[in-house]
């Protein structure tokens, strides 16, 4: 399956400042399989180790951590000659070995001519308070379930995803391509960006064999609560993570924890939080009062909404039934927006690389999503359907006259004064250029 991630990785293995690399990423994602095939087709050699199939690997790091030696040892091990820049050495299920780890500083300073890529489940979660961990002695790059080009480049749709990534005009889309691409939208919906799913879907198109897949996924994340999780957290981090597609089912998406219990404070659920964002598994977008550069700055870090990882995940613990993407309009008015919602920060986030936000002005109006980009702070609301109300973005341009106000619905692409209507499965490419 091809990912986007491949270019990032070639990128890394000939840039100057090459360092050993860390692939971070949620549970499921394609990290070994990436690496693997990356591996294959730009060195040629792969000697590839991993942690938690083989506990006593862990023994040839506690005896040495020259990587001269370990070179020598890994090389008889893997029966593989692990040459400089001509083998890829991965390391996998690195959290399970903290020395393995810490080797990583050592590559970097004193053997950076082997070209070493670390990846894991839980990685942000097991090393986070690693007293060895090689702070800035390695490279990291971040992988996230298929985006929505990802999904069609899957599909053998590749023309498409050409087509929209060459795309620079504000003139519709001809309308029987937008269709098309309206119902694969729907199917993705549904079906999400676990390349487990997509396969299977890729396969044979059966999609309540994908929700299996989906609920298996689910049921393997909260194993890795019991497995891994502080005790004193395993509770509260498997609430909340059963809390969000409630929380998001609401009007205003705010999480708020007086819905999980009426006595409940935030403070009482932050690290549970915190666990579940450094797992990879969720994603936080914070309020800003007020749009201004940067807007972390701004951020109120008391106030937030949470999304999942992954759109098709977010309709599996929901229960939605695979007819939902039967109905023409259905699916995209399912669950108040939440999963359209979902699908943008998604989106956002796995193409831009940047944390959300969004801004309120006192219930009166809501701008679901801020985003900054070329030297502007965008406001863009999400609409479900094919609503062309956009009450917020007009509160919000009385207010402070951005230039640009931008909405993402099924409509086509249009360009209306200050409005710019983007199709939601072009939202990637925003903005346009």
């Amino acid at each position: 399956m091809k990912r986007d991630i491949y270019q990032l990785l070639e990128k890394w293995k000939r840039s100057e400042r090459r360092k050993p690399l860390i692939l971070n990423g949620a549970r499921q994602v394609g990290k070994t399989y990436a690496l693997k095939c990356f591996g294959k087709k730009s060195y040629g050699n792969v000697a590839y180790l991993n942690f938690e199939k083989n506990e006593k690997l862990c023994q040839y790091f506690e005896e040495t951590l020259d990587p001269k030696q370990l070179i020598k040892i890994l090389s008889i091990h893997t029966e593989i000659e692990i040459k400089p820049h001509q083998t890829l050495l991965i390391l996998d299920e690195i959290q399970e070995c903290p020395k393995a780890l810490n080797s990583l500083k050592y590559f970097c300073e004193e053997a950076n001519e082997y070209q070493v890529a670390a990846a894991g489940s839980l990685l942000g979660v097991k090393t986070a308070k690693e007293k060895g961990f090689p702070v800035g002695k390695v490279n990291f790059l971040h992988m996230y379930p298929l985006t929505f080009f990802e999904f069609l480049s899957a599909l053998g749709q590749e023309k498409i995803r050409k087509f929209l990534e060459e795309y620079h005009t504000y003139v519709p889309i001809p309308n029987p391509l937008h269709e098309k691409l309206i119902s694969l939208l729907k199917i993705y919906f549904f079906i999400g960006g676990m390349p487990e799913a997509v396969a299977e879907y890729a396969k044979n198109e059966k999609l309540n064999i994908v929700r299996e897949i989906q609920q298996e996924i689910l049921n393997a994340y909260e194993k890795d609560f019991a497995k891994h999780a502080p005790p004193h957290e395993i509770m509260k981090i498997t609430t909340v993570w059963k809390q969000v597609h409630r929380q998001l089912a609401k009007e205003n998406k705010k999480f708020i924890f007086a819905a999980i219990r009426k006595s409940a404070r935030g403070r009482d659920y932050e690290e549970a939080i915190q666990w579940l964002s450094d797992a990879g598994l969720i994603h936080k977008s914070y309020l800003v009062e007020s749009p201004k550069f940067p807007l972390s700055a701004y951020a109120d870090n008391n106030t937030f909404k949470i999304f999942l990882a992954d759109v098709g995940l977010l309709g599996a613990q929901s229960n939605l039934s695979a007819k939902t993407i039967i109905d023409k309009e259905l699916l995209f008015t399912e669950f108040k927006g939440a999963l359209t919602e979902n699908y943008v920060a998604q989106e956002l986030i796995a193409t831009k690389h940047k944390n959300p936000y969004y801004w309120t002005s006192r219930g009166a109006a809501e701008i679901d999503f801020l985003i900054e980009e070329d030297h502007e702070i965008y406001p863009l609301e999400v609409k479900a359907g094919a609503n062309q109300k956009k009450k917020s973005l007009l509160v919000y341009n009385q207010k402070y006259s951005p230039g640009k106000l931008v909405r993402a619905t099924v409509m086509n692409l249009k360009h209306d004064g200050d409005i710019y209507n983007y199709p939601l499965y072009l939202i990637s490419q925003f903005p346009l250029k």
